[in-house]
């Protein structure tokens, strides 16, 4: 369909995000909340061609969020009326422009642009999986395909299982997470405190109690935050070398497996029932590191240290959801962390992994590079 510019600017005045690329339309409404660089910025833009600014500064745009750009095609700005002013130079967001293919000069009556092959979006009836099935016992069948298909996001809600039940428990709302392991952690929290306050825990006391050391009531609060700081490592080191695994093309469980994992959330980032881990698989790996430090350390103060690390992964889910639904403040420090694991979704899948701090991206060195531009005479 084409529309004239009166009608985008109609559009636009009812609260509608329409942008264009030279000549196609795209409506942003649904996409301003989730972008990177905020929604006043997205807004700011409507009704206006954006294609001078998408390449940058301040950001160059990946090829999957050209892809990304193109779920949103609403259709052909009319050649003949007059056109939105062009947008001002320095201004971008997380959609890359989407380069078009000069058309004959002898062509009299205006034709469709012709897109370069990165800009189309994904066909359902062509993509190498059936998106009207269940993917989880799809995408083993991929072999060598497999990461590059992961790795290409799309803008849709993925159904991993026949089972509805199973569909079910794979699903979990951002507030579950909260409303089920803060009181996990508040009574465990007060257990911890209550025990140490009995003054009955020491520090090598199974190797020798001349020089054992008491481990006083007052001391919780920095075991507490000793267990927040080991989760932000463990967070890293899972999201690295378990979810960011690569797994063998001829392997069609360890592929099944990745999916399950993680792969889905980097096939549709922005599926708000998959950002957080399901409480029922979580109780579980939780249980592992919990029983883990019951055998490495004294009984409280094993305990005292989970439960920290277990207030370190509510909070780092929290942050997850928010990263990917929530519009930061710019300038923040949230608002830098969601352009930098937006970053990792769309183009540095091999960099990037911390969540809730960039911290262990520097001593590891997988910290996402900064862009650099060169400067315009």
């Amino acid at each position: 369909r084409s529309f004239s510019a009166a009608e985008v600017r109609e559009r636009c005045a009812e609260g509608a995000c329409l942008v264009r690329c030279r000549r196609r339309l795209y409506d942003l409404s649904g996409f301003v909340r989730l972008h990177p660089g905020g929604e006043q910025l997205l807004r700011s833009r409507a009704g206006t061609d954006v294609s001078a600014a998408l390449d940058g500064p301040p950001h160059r745009h990946s090829a999957n969020a050209r892809r990304w750009l193109e779920q949103y095609y609403l259709g052909e700005l009319q050649g003949d009326d007059e056109e939105p002013a062009p947008s001002p130079r320095g201004f971008s967001f997380s959609l890359q422009s989407c380069p078009e293919t000069e058309r004959p000069a002898e062509a009299a009556a205006p034709t469709a642009t012709r897109l370069d092959p990165r800009c189309k979006t994904v066909d359902e009836d062509k993509d190498l999986v059936d998106w009207r099935k269940p993917l989880l016992w799809q995408v083993g069948y991929l072999g060598e395909k497999y990461d590059e298909w992961v790795h290409q996001p799309v803008d849709r809600p993925i159904r991993l299982f026949h089972s509805d039940f199973l569909e079910f428990l794979s699903k979990t709302a951002w507030y579950v997470v909260f409303l089920v392991w803060t009181p996990v952690v508040l009574y465990l929290s007060w257990v911890s405190y209550t025990s140490l306050a009995q003054g009955n825990t020491r520090l090598f006391s199974s190797f020798t109690t001349e020089y054992s050391i008491p481990v006083h009531k007052y001391s919780f609060p920095f075991i507490f935050l000793v267990g927040m700081f080991l989760w932000s490592l463990l967070e890293y080191l899972i999201h690295r070398f378990v979810f960011h695994m690569k797994p063998p093309a001829s392997n069609y469980y360890l592929i099944t497996l990745h999916f399950l994992l993680h792969g889905q959330h980097h096939k549709s980032p922005f599926d708000s029932s998959r950002l957080v881990f399901p409480p029922v698989p979580a109780s579980l790996v939780i249980g592992f590191f919990y029983g883990l430090l019951q055998l490495l350390l004294p009984e409280v103060l094993g305990l005292s240290i989970f439960v920290g690390g277990l207030c370190g992964y509510v909070v780092y889910d929290m942050m997850h959801y928010y990263l990917h639904y929530g519009s930061p403040k710019k300038g923040t420090y949230l608002y830098g962390l969601k352009a930098y694991h937006v970053k990792h979704h769309f183009e540095h899948q091999k960099s990037g992994f911390g969540i809730s701090t960039r911290f262990w991206d520097h001593p590891f060195r997988t910290l996402i590079p900064e862009e650099t531009f060169e400067k315009e005479d």
